[in-house]
């Protein structure tokens, strides 16, 4: 049967384009999304129609505690195995020390660290069953803040911790690794201004693609002897900031 992969957050964005690329690869895929439901299935739907029942959507708020653990067992149940994980959800809103809230925190940590540690815990198993793999989407920003996203920064350098402590904890069965993006795809919010400045401190002197990031996780899937590391994704700014 072919080897079943979940990914979260998987409706949109850099999600969709890490389904699509292991959907290319013979995967089937489980779409994972919160709000994002008519995006998914119109993904889900199109990757069906390439190939018969190789796609479902898995409705799941991550931000509950109880989420994590029933969305790996209706992705084993429907499939009968799960041989990658992908943490790719993620909040990134700002918050600055002074003016957080609780609330702040406990969205950002709940999604961007809790969720893939308890999805790691349930999926650990299956995945060790199939020697398969987790990959987790971290961000340049767990190593080089940025100002005024104190929480989500320290959520994504959690993050990188816990990818490494996994990659210990789990092995030899299960390979455990992240990807870093960089400028991929820029926030509604940035201006004209803000964007040129980081592309100038970019050594590729431009944005990358979704796709660019759908094939680091490819490449960590196949990479057998690799596990532990987090690949910048940054076109090199990450040698300048």
């Amino acid at each position: 049967m072919d080897k079943v992969a979940l990914i979260t957050g998987g409706a949109r964005r850099l999600g969709a384009a890490i389904a699509t690329q292991l959907h290319a690869e013979g995967y089937r895929v489980a779409i994972h999304c919160q709000h994002s439901v008519t995006e998914a299935g119109a993904l889900a739907a199109r990757l069906n129609a390439l190939r018969t029942d190789s796609a479902v959507t898995f409705p799941a708020d991550l931000r509950d505690d109880a989420a994590p653990s029933p969305l790996v067992a209706a992705v084993a149940m429907h499939w009968g195995r799960l041989d990658a994980l992908i943490n790719n959800a993620a909040v990134y809103q700002p918050a600055a020390l002074a003016t957080a809230s609780i609330e702040d925190w406990s969205q950002t940590m709940d999604v961007n660290l809790r969720a893939p540690f308890l999805l790691a815990q349930a999926a650990a198993p299956l995945l060790a069953a199939g020697e398969g793999g987790i990959v987790n989407v971290t961000d340049i920003y767990a190593e080089r803040p940025k100002a005024g996203f104190v929480i989500y920064c320290s959520a994504k350098a959690g993050l990188v911790g816990l990818t490494r402590a996994l990659a210990r904890e789990l092995a030899p069965a299960v390979r455990v690794n992240g990807v870093a993006p960089g400028a991929i795809l820029w926030p509604e919010a940035a201006s004209a201004e803000a964007r040129q400045a980081l592309l100038e401190r970019t050594p590729l002197g431009r944005c990358g693609d979704p796709a660019d990031i759908a094939q680091a996780v490819s490449y960590l899937l196949r990479a057998r002897f690799v596990t532990g590391q987090i690949i910048a994704v940054d076109g090199g700014r990450s040698l300048n900031d």
